[in-house]
């Protein structure tokens, strides 16, 4: 059977988040979580505001997941001394072990998904699937960020 493009796409990042979900649990870390680590490495303190633009989520969700991030150690929140109602949040060292932990996992998977492609051809994939992700209106995808 042959699949369209976009079939294959879901289907790939499908079993991609099926073979890392029982890592994430190991490393207690939930669903979007490796994200705000990954940003908050890539870019050092951070505000709410922008992990939730990052994120792509409702500033009042990222502030759970921040909340629940933050109790379990991964991150902690320095209050502005400028506006009480912003603050910055920064990576912790447990953060950074999960992180690394998380990244190890994720590059098992890549180079089980790209078993046989050649590094030319994966540096063309690469580029293609940023190309497709501006295309509809994904963005951070610039050069140092996450």
């Amino acid at each position: 059977m042959r699949y369209a493009i976009h079939t294959l796409l879901a289907r790939t990042a499908h079993a991609q988040r099926n073979f890392l979900r029982p890592y994430l649990k190991e490393l207690g870390l939930s669903p979007g979580q490796p994200k705000v680590l990954r940003y908050l490495a890539a870019v050092g303190s951070s505000r709410q505001r922008e992990l939730a633009e990052f994120c792509d989520v409702d500033p009042s969700a990222i502030c759970r997941m921040l909340d629940s991030m933050e109790r379990e150690g991964l991150l902690m929140r320095k209050p502005s001394p400028h506006d009480r109602r912003s603050g910055q949040v920064e990576l912790t060292d447990k953060g950074r072990r999960a992180l690394e932990a998380w990244e190890k996992r994720c590059m098992v998977i890549e180079e089980q998904m790209l078993r046989g492609f050649t590094p030319e051809e994966r540096e063309h994939l690469k580029r293609m699937l940023e190309r497709a992700y501006r295309n509809v209106g994904g963005r951070f995808l610039e050069e140092g960020n996450p």
